[in-house]
């Protein structure tokens, strides 16, 4: 993404620990008052952001389950660490909002629009709203915040940081937290509309709406997790600025392979077939090879692994 970085591009698993955290909590709370509402209005769309913020709270369980195991320290079953953990969760995470939020609030919704019984009480449901929203834009400010730090340590803008990012935690924050507040605008018109009209399929269809809009979320995250546990490449920015470290290696010719995987939201995996120069020995390549890791890691900290192959080239005699 950028061209240099002096910290861990991704700011930390303490930082995304935060994040999602202060989400789970804020999505709690919403959720009891949204289910509050919902059954005391019998509005489908309040039933739905209820179901929708409870979706948001398993999410950020699994999310901070993620970090956790995500983190732990290499061993000698997992010699290259449990980082891809974090993918599993986060995957798992991804795949409830989609059952649990997007399934009842669409069956919800469908329900309402065929039996087209009004809501009843339509004030507390606003008010709830209007609460929700304030504790999600919190949420996601802070989210934003992070998102917006760690794209200035790789220089770039929080869309590509986010695009590119090996931690989806925070991105999962960043977008169910938007869904949530478009989910919120979407319940509160539903209701509007129905309250002017009193036809209650206005409000069924707002929460068929916001059925649609986690699941949209739910496949987005679901397909980056799903990458990243396969095994991911790192940006070309960055593949071109490792192969750009080894190429100024003293006595490297050429770099005529390279693989650089994620294992998870702070390490990355780097292996290389190095062909030195002919007259180079074998203590000039370890020495060459030791420096050339130790430049790759004091410029990408994130890199954890290094491993060089002296090679000869693919058109060069073995």
């Amino acid at each position: 993404m950028g061209d240099d970085t002096t910290a861990r591009p991704d700011g930390g698993t303490q930082e995304s620990v935060g994040t999602v955290l202060l989400a789970g909590a804020m999505n709690l709370s919403i959720a009891v008052a949204k289910a509050v509402a919902g059954v005391f209005s019998g509005s489908a769309a309040m039933l739905s952001e209820s179901a929708h913020s409870v979706a948001d709270t398993a999410t950020e369980v699994f999310l901070f389950v993620a970090l956790r195991r995500g983190a732990r320290r290499p061993d000698s079953r997992h010699p290259l660490g449990y980082g891809r953990e974090a993918y599993f969760w986060a995957f798992l995470a991804a795949t409830f909002t989609f059952v649990i939020g997007g399934g009842f609030s669409i069956t919800h919704g469908v329900g309402e629009i065929l039996g087209a019984e009004a809501p009843g009480d339509y004030l507390v449901s606003y008010l709830v709203l209007g609460v929700s929203f304030v504790l999600e834009a919190i949420s996601l400010i802070r989210a934003v915040r992070q998102s917006r730090r760690s794209a200035r340590r790789w220089r770039t803008d929080m869309v590509t940081y986010l695009r590119h990012t090996p931690d989806t935690t925070v991105k999962a924050v960043v977008l169910e937290d938007t869904a949530a507040l478009i989910g919120l605008v979407l319940a509160a018109a539903g209701l509007a509309l129905t309250e002017i009209t009193g036809d209650a399929r206005y409000d069924g269809v707002a929460s068929v709406l916001i059925g649609l809009l986690l699941i949209a979320v739910a496949i987005v995250l679901a397909a980056a997790n799903t990458s990243l546990l396969i095994g991911q490449a790192v940006p070309p920015r960055l593949q071109s600025m490792v192969r750009d470290e080894l190429l100024a290696t003293d006595t490297v010719r050429a770099v005529d392979e390279l693989y650089i995987l994620h294992l998870g939201p702070d390490s990355i995996f780097v292996a290389a077939k190095v062909d030195f120069t002919d007259t180079a020995t074998g203590a000039a390549i370890e020495a060459a090879s030791d420096a050339a890791e130790n430049r790759l890691r004091e410029r990408i900290p994130s890199i954890d692994y290094v491993f060089l192959d002296p090679s000869p080239g693919p058109n060069r005699p073995r």
